[in-house]
Parts: C-alpha cells; structure tokens; sequence
C-alpha cells in the first residue's frame, strides 16, 4: 500500500518543473524530501528554518540526512519572537508562526526559481488541535501537501523511510520548544534556552522518547512508562540539575510521554 502512495507522491512531483522542500530532518520531511529528489534531482532544494525554539541537535541532524539524499540543502535564521501573537502563547500560536515561516519559504522559493513549495504534514497529524493547519489551508495554491493529498498516515511514512534507508525511519517527532510551554505564559528566550537545557541533560542519560514542560516553578517530565524506573534511579541526578536551571519543583508525570498534552487542556 505504502509503495503505491509512493509511486502517486512522485506522479505528483513530476508535473513540477522544480520545489522547495520545508526540510526540518525528521522522518516526515526527510521522506518528502529523498522522495522529491528521486523525481526532480537538482531541480530540488530543502531548506531548513533555524529558529530558537529548534531542539539541541535537529540542525546538525538536518544537515546530515540531507547529505545523505544528495538533495541541495539551505538553513535560513529565523526569530520567532518577531512573529506578533508568538510570545503571547495562545493556543494559536502554531498559526502566526507557520504563516510567517511558510511566507518565508515561499519568498526564498521565488529566489531560487522553484515553482512550488513543499512540505510534509500527515494524515495523522489531522487529529487534535492543529492551528498550523489553517496558515497552511491560506495558500494551497502555493504550497503543495503531498501526504495529506494522497492520505498517507505516520506509520507509512515510516514505512517509505525504511523502504528508502533513510537514517531517520524510527527517529521520534521533535517539535519546536516552544510546545512545552502551557498556553498563556509568556515565551521569552530564558524560557526556551531553559527548556532547552533541561532535555539537552535528559538526552545526555539516554531517554529518547521524552518532554520537559515548563510550568513555571514546575518541570513536569514525560517519559515512556518503560523509562519510570530509569528516571527514579536517576532522581537526585536529574532534580539537581533542574534546579539548577531555575526550577523549584520536578515533577514525573505518571501518565507517560504523550505528544501535544498541553493541548489535552483546551480540549476539555
């Protein structure tokens, strides 16, 4: 099934004379981006946004996976805390900041001669709160959503990952930073760097599979289930250094790891 909506994928792209791919590196666009490289070769670039609220690692990551596709690849900086509605962190923050960001991919693809822009939303991520969405539904005419078109779900897309030995086929999803902050507190830059410290030190113990939310004298830490008992062997590690970053209170949330569940608030 995965290899038809491949093959439907490419049909699609062909018809194109030349894209830009919104590239972050993980398993979504990395698929979205070898598969465009398949059909259009040099006629195709990726282009990575590196703003302050991208986790430790994902640009260094970004650059790599593109190496490894051969597809041209450009990191353009970007200040989210320009974006007017961002650092007052209501529930449609993910919109201001997709429309700026897509309105600056689709400026550097005017630049470089490319007639569309893609990127890589999925099936699966229709489900919850999504106002990214909307910035995105704005411009279809301008922005081409190959997964969403041909229903492609996250777990296929892993599958094509596989297919295609991309590096990245189990990578977990890592949003922007700024997702571990609740609703309606302020995002600062102390903030962000904070939480970034936080699961930089997570990371450097071995979870894979985790968030540190920031609730502001709180860090509420999500972890699979499976890595409860690591973490309590680690607890007066990893409370000391939390402190240190400025945190009061740590906290596991016995609910385990789940992506969006700062969103699990506005939905009740």
């Amino acid at each position: 099934m995965f290899l038809d909506k491949m093959q439907q994928i490419k049909e699609a792209l062909s018809l194109k004379s030349s894209a830009l791919v919104a590239f972050s590196g993980g398993v979504d666009s990395s698929t979205l981006a070898a598969l465009a490289y398949e059909t259009l070769g040099d006629q195709t670039l990726a282009v990575t946004i590196n703003m302050h609220s991208l986790p430790e690692g994902e640009l260094q990551m970004a650059e790599d996976i593109a190496r490894m596709i051969g597809i041209r690849h450009k990191v353009i900086d970007f200040d989210e805390f320009t974006v007017p509605g961002f650092m007052e962190n209501s529930p449609q923050r993910c919109y201001y900041c997709k429309k700026s960001i897509l309105g600056l991919l689709l400026e550097v693809a005017k630049e470089e001669g490319c007639e569309v822009v893609i990127e890589g939303t999925n099936i699966t991520e229709m489900q919850g709160h999504r106002p990214g969405m909307q910035a995105i539904a704005e411009i279809t005419e301008q922005v081409m959503s190959p997964f969403l078109q041909f229903s492609v779900s996250r777990e296929e897309i892993r599958q094509m990952a596989k297919h295609m030995g991309l590096s990245v086929a189990g990578k977990p999803s890592s949003p922007c930073l700024a997702s571990r902050i609740p609703y309606g507190k302020k995002i600062t830059p102390e903030g962000i760097s904070r939480v970034k410290s936080a699961e930089n030190y997570l990371s450097s113990l071995g979870f894979t599979q985790f968030r540190v939310r920031d609730h502001g004298d709180v860090a509420r830490i999500e972890v699979k289930s499976s890595d409860f008992p690591a973490v309590i062997e680690r607890k007066e590690d990893i409370v000391n250094e939390l402190k240190r970053l400025g945190f009061h209170y740590i906290a596991l949330d016995m609910e385990g790891f789940r992506s969006g569940s700062l969103d699990e608030v506005i939905s009740k």
